[in-house]
């Protein structure tokens, strides 16, 4: 029996539960005893496709009780009239309070029956006309009930506008804002004929001189009203305040009992405030008085009803307020910190399922486009609009949110204002509370009501539940992005007048920020900002704060000039403006680097993909050295020729310079870390190209000649690169099997040749020169020999200088078993048994001598010269290598080509004194730090300290001094301590 009664003849098979369904079907003449009645069927399909069948079926079966003399005629208009079914069915089976409406007022459901329902412009005509008697406006309870009756029955209009084309498809759907809209003009209408009624009672003769304007607030204010929602009013009066006051009173009590309640607690002083009060008294109390949150508000203050002229004064009065807020003091984080203050009152129980309130609900939406429309529609007028759909549109078009964040946002802001729609229309109650979510009858019902349909295995309720999950999701992951962007307290710091880029006072404020040239900074900023595409727009929402920030970096011309090389480069770059935009973070570290270094932007335009890192520390300085050389090494490999080889290491090289130099000037690295980082890519470089040239000769010869290996020599070799530095190499083969040494040395010396010269070709990046200088005989010596070559050098013809080279000689690139023996081979040489001898520690000593007065540059100041001058890195490392080739035999810990770890080395064996040894290292580290910082402000190498001007100041901030501090002091301090390494060296270089 029960699977027959749920079978084609059952009402079951439309989606009715109810056991009294077939009941209602029968008295209503749509069910007989063979199944429905054929004349039936088009209403039987609209009854299933309701969101809850069985309550639509209910209401229309109490409507035909109610009305039994009218029935007939229902019955025809449903059957006949696909418009009238749709908005009546679809209605019924959402609401019950409208349900209840329909039956105790017999006749009501011919308003849907039109094409289309009363035309909004008419609600006020509308709802006046409902309260007349012969022409009089009436009072008391009559008008109470003639205006219930008025508003409920254009309620219901708008409700089967919203709701008919569930159930009829062919009808149109109107979007979420042309529904909010409605509502709207609806309460509007209520407050206009409510404020006639209370003056019928309150002054039957006139007012006088007395004039009383309604404010909308909220959402009403916004035009985005729900169906059921206090409606926040402010009222402004002049003339007889009691007696406004008394109006406003009735007109609240009168539409609070009619249509909905009347909220006036965003007044002045809140609920403890004058009801009403002049105009001179709101622009007083708002001028000396309000709060943060008082100004949020009154961006969607707009004049509904009542006095016009006196509604209008009051709106722009307000305009000039809110539109200067952002300028006070922690605007910004009043604002954040009022919403977490909301989201705190959500009980924790309720929280997941509160659509206005709780996070990722509609809140979060209203707080973060109101945030940003406070701080960017000071110069911008496009984004004033009290509607938060029409605002988050402009913010997305005017680039202040990103596209696709924006319509993100509006589509799930959309999606739980329809939610709340729904449970509102339910039982005409105000909630913002989503279903329990295991209620399974209550979620169906509500995904059928806004649209949702069974998909394979899934039910509506299943399909909404996630749907809501995702959304809210959504809007809480956007609200954080957009709400906490930390661009926005930079902006909200700058004055409304200052936002203004091309005022006559903008060189004024150019040249007070320390602009050395404004007129020329006005020129950048023109060319970055003229026209009106979108690109403009962000830039004209981002130079504000840029300039300022630019304005504590010590060149703010030369940082502007970069930037606008840098955005004109990028400008087809897809994410550049957003990541600017998007993440304050970034925008603050670009404008340090951009004022700071002539060397980051030129790399910036051709690797951007660092600018996307600055945000994130970890990210900058997150990989290790031994992991970037070896994702390089790996990349490079997959290249199909030697000129792709090579062109992947320059431009993998170039990523990892400007990512050092970026986390280097911003104090996130040490001077260790960052020899250590550009060492390691030079050499991933090294042997990137070295492998792929051998893969070339190998292919063009048939087989591979020689073994070759690469020595790193100098500041490569003891890992202590800058990012001007050359890499000093030898080069050593070994013949393969059945090869002859001058064939082995031809081999190996091409493919050296051509490392050389791929890398050696010019570019715009730091130099890559591979200078094999320090070989057996020099530049006059070939360039490749043979390990047994090598070894009968040294044992007869080595001298006392390129014993001291070897000291930093370590294997860095090709056969590693080669390289290694290589190392081996030199290890007697350069640590010597029993010691360098006091003859050849003389000449260590006359070859320095000769150095310090021969290769100073003429000119150059010998207390800053970093390489050269007293204290500077040769002192030190003389002293070092000298010590080295002295003990190291007997001092295993000598035996690195680190000079810090061998001035270490050298204070705990005791040949030297902690002070001492901490001295010459304090010395070599900064003056290694004066040398890259001067090589990142001037964009190339130099190893002269800067002596005065923005390159000493921009050298100094690099080192830590803050911009407040003067860079004589620096220059004094760098002085003080060389000066200390110096008399170190004296005493330990040459006495020792």
């Amino acid at each position: 029996m029960a699977e027959q009664s749920r079978g084609a003849g059952s009402p079951a098979r439309y989606g009715f539960t109810d056991d009294r369904a077939e009941e209602h079907l029968r008295a209503a003449g749509w069910w007989t005893d063979t199944g429905p009645a054929p004349d039936a069927l088009d209403i039987l399909v609209a009854l299933s496709r309701s969101a809850d069948p069985d309550l639509a079926l209910r209401s229309l079966d109490r409507i035909r009780e109610t009305d039994e003399q009218g029935w007939p005629a229902l019955t025809a208009a449903l059957r006949d009239n696909p418009t009238l079914r749709g908005r009546l069915v679809g209605v019924l089976g959402t609401s019950s309070a409208l349900g209840d409406f329909l039956v105790g007022h017999p006749g009501e459901w011919t308003r849907l029956a039109a094409d289309k329902c009363t035309d909004a412009d008419c609600y006020a005509d509308t709802m006046l006309d409902a309260v007349r008697e012969d022409g009089e406006i009436r009072t008391g309870a009559p008008a109470e009930n003639a205006l219930r009756t008025a508003y409920r029955g254009l309620l219901l209009e708008i409700a089967g506008t919203d709701l008919g084309h569930l159930v009829e498809g062919k009808l149109d759907r109107p979007r979420y804002a042309e529904v909010a809209q409605q509502l709207t003009l609806l309460a509007e209408a209520a407050l206009i004929t409510g404020l006639e009624i209370a003056q019928a009672e309150q002054a039957p003769k006139g007012l006088g001189d007395t004039r009383l304007a309604v404010i909308a607030m909220g959402k009403c204010g916004g035009r985005e009203l729900n169906y059921v929602s206090d409606v926040d009013v402010i009222f402004v009066g002049e003339g007889d305040l009691q007696l406004a006051t008394r109006l406003a009173s009735t007109m609240m009590r009168i539409v609070g009992k009619a249509c909905f309640e009347v909220d006036a607690a965003l007044r002045p002083e809140g609920k403890q405030g004058a009801l009403v009060r002049t105009l001179d008294g709101h622009t007083a109390y708002y001028a000396k008085w309000a709060r943060t949150w008082e100004f949020q508000a009154l961006l969607k203050a707009r004049p509904v009803a009542g006095d016009a002229e006196l509604g209008n004064q009051y709106a722009e009065m307000v305009t000039s307020m809110v539109w200067s807020a952002a300028e006070r003091e922690n605007f910004v984080a009043d604002v954040q910190q009022m919403r977490r203050r909301v989201e705190g009152h959500v009980p924790s129980e309720l929280a997941e399922r509160e659509l206005k309130l709780g996070r990722g609900g509609l809140r979060d939406v209203e707080f973060a486009v109101q945030l940003l429309q406070l701080v960017h529609g000071r110069a911008d007028p496009s984004l004033r609009s009290p509607s938060t759909v029409e605002a988050l549109t402009a913010l997305g078009s005017g680039g202040y949110v990103g596209r696709s964040d924006a319509a993100e946002l509006e589509m799930s802001y959309e999606f739980l204002r329809t939610v709340e729609h729904r449970l509102q229309l339910r039982r005409l109650r105000r909630t913002h509370l989503f279903p329990d979510f295991n209620d399974s009858d209550e979620l169906r019902v509500l995904g059928r009501a806004i649209g949702i349909r069974p998909e394979m295995a899934r039910g509506e309720g299943e399909i909404l539940l996630v749907e809501f999950r995702r959304h809210n999701q959504r809007i809480r992951r956007l609200h954080e992005k957009l709400f906490y962007r930390p661009l926005l307290q930079s902006v909200a710091s700058v004055s409304t007048e200052d936002l203004r880029l091309t005022t006559k006072q903008a060189a004024q404020r150019l040249a007070a920020l320390g602009y050395a040239a404004p007129d020329g900074a006005l020129q950048h900023i023109r060319a970055l900002t003229s026209g009106v595409s979108r690109r403009a727009a962000i830039q004209k929402a981002l130079l504000p704060v840029l300039l300022d920030l630019l304005a504590d970096t010590p060149d703010p011309d030369g940082g502007l000039l970069a930037y606008r090389k840098v955005s004109e480069a990028l400008e087809d770059t897809p994410w550049y403006l957003r990541v600017l935009r998007d993440e304050g973070a970034v925008v603050e570290r670009l404008a340090s680097l951009l004022g700071t270094s002539k060397l980051v932007p030129d790399l910036l335009v051709r690797a951007p993909e660092v600018l996307q890192l600055l945000g994130d520390p970890a990210r900058l300085t997150g990989r290790t050295p031994a992991e970037v050389a070896k994702s390089l090494r790996a990349t490079v490999r997959r290249q199909p020729g030697l000129n792709a080889a090579v062109a992947a290491a320059r431009s993998l090289r170039r990523h990892e310079i400007l990512r050092v130099a970026a986390a280097d000037l911003l104090g996130l690295l040490d001077v260790r870390e960052v020899c250590e980082a550009l060492s390691s890519v030079w050499v991933a470089v090294l042997q990137s190209a070295l492998s792929a040239a051998i893969r070339k000769r190998c292919a063009e010869l048939g087989g591979e000649a020689a073994k070759i290996a690469v020595i790193g020599m100098g500041r490569l070799g003891g890992a202590e690169l800058g990012y001007g530095s050359d890499a000093d190499v030898l080069f050593v083969c070994e013949p393969a099997e059945g090869v002859s040494d001058g064939d082995a040395v031809r081999y190996a010396s091409s493919v050296a040749e051509t490392v050389r010269k791929m890398l050696g070709a010019p570019s715009a990046d730091p130099p890559l020169q591979v200078d094999a200088d320090l070989r057996p005989e020099g530049r006059g010596g070939p360039l490749v020999r043979t390990l047994d070559s090598y070894r009968a050098y040294y044992a007869r013809w080595g001298e006392v200088w390129e014993t001291q080279a070897l000291l930093r000689a370590r294997f860095v690139a090709g056969d590693a078993e080669l390289g290694e023996r290589f190392v081996e081979m030199i290890d007697p040489i350069r640590y010597p048994d029993g010691g360098l001898d006091a003859s050849r520690a003389r000449e260590v000593r006359r070859m320095k001598a000769r150095v310090d007065t021969e290769r100073m540059p003429r000119g150059a100041d010998p207390t800053l010269h970093t390489k050269l001058g007293r204290g500077g890195l040769a002192d030190v490392e003389w002293t070092v290598q000298l010590f080295q080739l002295r003990h190291a035999f007997e001092v295993p810990d000598l035996r690195t080509t680190s000079t810090p770890r061998a001035l270490a080395a050298l204070a705990e064996a005791g040949l030297a004194e902690p002070e001492d040894t901490a001295s010459l290292t304090e010395a070599w580290l900064l003056a290694t730090r004066v040398r890259n910082a001067a090589m990142l402000v001037r964009g190339k190498a130099v190893d002269q300290v800067p002596s005065s001007g923005r390159d000493l100041a921009a050298v100094a901030r690099i080192l830590g001094q803050s911009a407040d501090d003067d860079p004589g002091e620096f220059l004094d301090s760098y002085r003080r301590t060389t000066r200390r390494a110096h008399a170190v060296v004296e005493r330990l270089f040459y006495e020792a």
